[in-house]
């Protein structure tokens, strides 16, 4: 019994600690990438400013300053951006910015190929919903994938839609398939909803979801028959 009381325990607390757990990742995640932007650039000049006077100064130069500013300052970055984005200078900046990237082969196959994705992400396309179920990895299970294009098969015109399939929990990482748009399951998932069933491991979702294709669903009058 106190071999069992203490399984049931641990796992009480494992389920307890998991979702925290889970926050943590992804916020350390978030936190590190925004912090290493900005500290190559922060640290030296903190170096500097501590070497300049030691007696006063020589604070700023802890660890703990220096990834904090540089957190705020990666965040000031973005913020910005943002605000230069909504203005008719901030748009003619980012134009020549695009402009000078597209002349350096590799940096402009990635940021096209980012660009394109955030674009697509905010619209649906035609013909199909944008957050989709696909057999993966086999016939009998599904996942979340989300639809980036509709394509044309050679010889047939059969309609293939381009699916990218996202991981769990850390959606940046994940598989693209190539998948017949009848053998898609739509949803009318948005694409929050879908990145919140990810981020969670299926914990975050509605109480009901579509599982078959509508060309393999079965009419509830016809299952009676």
């Amino acid at each position: 019994m106190r071999v069992h009381s203490l399984q049931r325990l641990f796992l009480t607390g494992l389920l307890t600690l998991f979702p925290l757990w889970l926050t943590w990742v992804v916020v350390k995640f978030v936190f590190v990438l925004l912090t290493d932007i900005s500290k190559p650039f922060v640290a030296p000049l903190l170096g500097q400013l501590a070497a300049s006077a030691p007696r006063t100064l020589g604070w700023v130069d802890d660890p703990w300053l220096q990834t904090a500013l540089a957190l705020l300052a990666t965040l000031g970055v973005i913020l910005l951006s943002g605000v230069m984005a909504r203005r008719v200078f901030g748009q003619r900046m980012l134009r020549w910015l695009e402009s000078l990237i597209e002349r350096i082969p590799f940096a402009s196959t990635i940021y096209g190929s980012a660009r394109k994705l955030l674009d697509i992400l905010q619209t649906k396309p035609d013909g199909t919903q944008r957050v989709v179920l696909v057999d993966f990895p086999h016939t009998e299970m599904k996942s979340i994938g989300f639809v980036t294009r509709v394509l044309k098969e050679q010889g047939s015109g059969r309609e293939l839609a381009a699916v990218y399939v996202p991981t769990t929990p850390n959606p940046t990482s994940g598989y693209l398939e190539i998948v017949p748009v009848e053998k898609i399951t739509p949803t009318d998932w948005s694409v929050d909803q879908a990145m919140s069933f990810i981020i969670s491991g299926g914990a975050v979702s509605p109480e009901s979801i579509p599982f078959s294709p509508p060309a393999e669903a079965v009419p509830e009058d016809g299952a009676s028959r």
